[in-house]
């Protein structure tokens, strides 16, 4: 007896929505664009880093705070396109939440930071989590579609999904709902 493929059905998504930010109480968050997942990921330096650049760009000319994380402790090279620069904050950790075991929330805090847009790879993984671990202590964040993608459509979808669905639920994608995830786009996002 042959058992019948099994198939997996994409869970629907929203369109991506625009959102206009202020530039006094955002940070812009870049996980693991980092030398050697890029070698091992193509799609990392082909689609997302593009997209990751032009917005740390304009995210850098409206003052907007920045931050990295990777869990690749003491052998994180960042691409050069989007190094840290100094004044920039740094976490390292083993947890795909870049805010378990780190100081990252009490240096957004001071800042006086409360929405994050998190970048970086991959969706499924610490997008994921630290979008769950944001949401936890109470920031908005925005998550845009084209600067976090990971290694097959099923795990984008997977990842956006559990972004939308988890804790403060925003199922529909509503523009900056508080203590919630929005799906975006570079082209969407604004500084105001």
């Amino acid at each position: 007896m042959s058992k019948s493929p099994l198939t997996l059905q994409m869970p629907a998504l929203p369109d991506p929505v625009p959102v206009a930010l202020s530039p006094t109480t955002t940070a812009l968050l870049i996980f693991d664009v980092i030398e050697h997942i890029s070698e091992r990921q193509p799609v990392c330096r082909a689609k997302m880093l593009p997209a990751i650049v032009a917005l740390l760009a304009r995210a850098r000319a409206a003052g907007v705070a920045v931050a990295y994380g990777t869990r690749a402790v003491n052998m994180a090279t960042w691409l050069p396109e989007v190094a840290p620069a100094p004044g920039d904050i740094k976490v390292e950790n083993q947890a795909q939440d870049r805010f378990y075991n780190t100081d990252l929330d009490a240096k957004l805090k001071a800042k006086g930071i409360t929405t994050l847009i998190l970048t970086g790879w991959k969706v499924s993984g610490s997008v994921t989590y630290t979008s769950v671990g944001a949401t936890l202590r109470g920031y908005t964040v925005v998550v845009p579609i084209d600067t976090s993608l990971d290694a097959t459509d099923y795990e984008i979808a997977i990842g956006q999904y559990q972004i939308l669905n988890q804790n403060s639920a925003n199922a529909a994608n509503e523009p900056l709902k508080m203590n919630a995830s929005t799906l975006s786009r570079t082209d969407l996002i604004t500084f105001k």
